[in-house]
């Protein structure tokens, strides 16, 4: 008599982890055009920047047919109104519902029940999964009980995570899960993960570093085995995380630790294509990577900043292109730096929408404001200054002197 292995079931809208390579949540790496990148060279899930859960409630959701997707956006403060600002809305996250929403997880930063449950309520009809934030360092988490913080809590996590499984992954027939760090004992790290895989939830992610280290140092891999384990054992899917350079070296590692999952975070940073296998070529050229990163941004019109940013990311810095890249203002700019001419008309359509062209004729005008105010002030000064050249003559002929003849 064979006994079966225990498996949390998976909702009918979520998605199983297992056997999945994913594209990790990496803030201003994982926007849309990047998530829509790495699936295009062949990521099986992806998850979104870390977006907090008091930024979500409260947004307004509409839909944007020049970019196909759904957005949700703020509003400005009244504080911002009165002070005369112009009311542009800010976008806090926005997602493609054909080209990835059951295929991406979104993660959640929180340290509360309740508002953990009303913002993930917002987006959960448009994505595959909700992921509680249990790993990230930085102080702006922390010092708000998220994050890495939660660790220290591991009853108050568990709290978060039985609330969104009861709340929202039972309702809207989702998965939820939870990425975290390392403890600082196996002891610990174990109990840990015995207690999250008791809450409901269908996926674990363990990043292999300790809270107080930092990305350059080596990932710790020691207790890997002992955390899949765990994971198997309550029916949890597994998935690591921690320099994984690419699909091949994830698949290896995924056998090696029984891990269920691998994530990719920098190495697709620096180049998405690290998600083709070497049977399908491995990576591609990085000019052919930033082509398509920037027509896959122009289809969705992402703003021009992460633009910018994901751009100096996947070029190399030592390339000729690479200044004229970031010292590129607009669409058009970028696409004439590398000379992709057949992007040229969407380029100018996406300037006008974003604004960026009236920001540059701006620009232009201030500069030429900015030239004729010099050019007026040369031109008083030296107004100001031939009466005191006569006025010198003047005295001086007064004095009996003749001014022609006069050395220093």
């Amino acid at each position: 008599m064979t006994s079966s292995i225990k498996r949390v079931s998976i909702p009918k809208n979520g998605v199983d982890y297992r056997g999945k390579v994913v594209l990790a949540p990496m803030v201003r790496s994982g926007e849309l055009p990047s998530r829509l990148l790495a699936l295009h060279y062949g990521a099986d899930l992806v998850w979104g920047p870390e977006t907090i859960d008091k930024s979500m409630i409260g947004t307004a959701k509409r839909p944007n047919p020049k970019s196909s997707t759904i957005d949700y956006t703020r509003t400005p403060s009244n504080s911002s109104k009165a002070l005369g600002f112009a009311a542009r809305e800010s976008h806090i996250y926005r997602l493609h519902p054909v080209r990835e929403s059951k295929r991406l997880i979104f993660q959640i930063g929180t340290s509360s029940p309740s508002t953990a449950v009303e913002a993930a309520k917002l987006i959960a009809p448009h994505v595959a999964g909700i992921d509680v934030n249990a790993g990230c360092p930085k102080s702006f988490s922390t010092s708000g009980g998220m994050g890495a913080a939660l660790l220290q809590k591991p009853d108050h996590l568990a709290l978060i995570l039985s609330a969104l499984v009861k709340e929202v992954g039972d309702v809207f027939e989702i998965g939820i899960s939870v990425k975290i760090r390392l403890l600082e004992t196996a002891v610990k790290t174990e109990a840990l993960v015995r207690k999250l895989c008791g809450t409901g939830i269908t996926g674990l992610t363990i990043h292999c570093r300790t809270t107080p280290m930092r990305p350059r140092e080596r990932a710790i891999r020691d207790q890997l085995r002992m955390i899949t384990d765990i994971c198997r054992s309550e029916g949890v899917a597994s998935v690591m995380n921690g320099d994984v350079k690419n699909k091949d070296e994830a698949l290896q590692l995924m056998r090696e630790f029984g891990a269920d999952g691998a994530m990719i975070a920098t190495a697709a940073e620096a180049n998405p294509s690290s998600f083709r296998t070497s049977e399908e070529g491995g990576l591609l050229p990085w000019r052919e990577v930033v082509h398509e990163y920037i027509k896959t941004a122009l289809e969705v019109d992402n703003k021009w900043g992460n633009t910018k940013f994901t751009l100096g990311q996947l070029t190399p810095g030592k390339s000729e292109v690479y200044r004229k890249i970031t010292g590129s203002k607009s669409y058009i700019e970028v696409c004439e730096a590398l000379e992709l001419e057949q992007l040229y008309g969407r380029a100018r359509e996406v300037d006008e929408r974003l604004g960026l062209i009236q920001r540059l004729d701006d620009t232009a005008v201030g500069r030429a404001k900015n030239k004729n105010k010099s050019a007026q002030a040369a031109s008083g000064r030296l107004s100001a200054e031939r009466p005191m050249e006569v006025e010198t003559r003047r005295l001086l002929s007064e004095r009996g002197v003749d001014p022609f003849i006069v050395t220093v």
